[in-house]
């Protein structure tokens, strides 16, 4: 039976712009999955209902239910274990667990303040006044008060980046001489950015576009096609 995989979608189809998604979708390149993705929209839930969330990704994989990126890729793994590991042994778990929490909760607000709008503008007319009040409520201010000067913020998340461009002097990924799920955790969260807007958050010569030039190079191709499909 084909997986089937929940996928946040914009007003077209085409752009699916979910750094949690895309963190599965990489994942399940990796294990060398076949999958089904369908697109969801925010103000969708009760097509989701059944998995006791509001929120994707959302797999489903036979009779098993998995929400979450990180229990979606512990499951793959569990469910998969033949297929190239995602997240390794308990030491491995325990690094990528808190590189998980500092990607979602320094890295992606970063992000989010330089994109904001754009995600906006990308949205079905739908879901548009959900994302307003939800993302006013959270922020407290209006998104064009958040996102009001980009270049700022985006000196900002060049800088956050800063640790992890270290990582890239003593070797080729994240997760060592491959890939692992915290490269993909990285990857979902630049993959949001390159979907729904023209801005260009690195500087020319930062190493992380050749750590994202040799993700897509390996088993992102479909990742890479999604640019120009947006």
């Amino acid at each position: 039976m084909t997986i089937k995989l929940y996928d946040l979608a914009g007003a077209d189809d085409a752009k699916r712009f979910s750094p949690y998604c895309w963190r599965v979708k990489m994942a399940l390149a990796h294990k060398g999955l076949e999958y089904k993705a369908i697109p969801w929209r925010f103000t969708e839930k009760d097509t989701i209902a059944f998995s006791g969330q509001g929120s994707v990704p959302v797999l489903v994989d036979g009779e098993r239910v998995v929400a979450d990126s990180w229990r979606i890729a512990l499951y793959l793994d569990e469910a998969y274990p033949d297929r190239p590991t995602l997240v390794g042994d308990e030491h491995a778990k325990g690094a990528t667990l808190a590189f998980k929490f500092w990607c979602d909760r320094a890295l992606n607000p970063a992000i989010l303040r330089v994109i904001v709008l754009d995600i906006f503008a990308s949205l079905h007319d739908k879901d548009k006044a959900y994302f307003r009040e939800t993302r006013e409520k959270r922020f407290g201010m209006t998104l064009e008060e958040f996102g009001a000067d980009p270049e700022k913020s985006i000196a900002a998340l060049r800088k956050t980046l800063d640790p992890v461009r270290q990582v890239f002097t003593e070797q080729t990924y994240i997760g060592g001489a491959g890939p692992s799920f915290a490269d993909y955790i990285l990857f979902g969260s630049f993959q949001w950015p390159r979907i729904v807007s023209p801005k260009e958050l690195l500087a020319a010569d930062d190493p992380l576009h050749a750590w994202r030039e040799r993700l897509l190079d390996a088993h992102g191709g479909f990742a890479r096609r999604a640019r120009a499909a947006a």
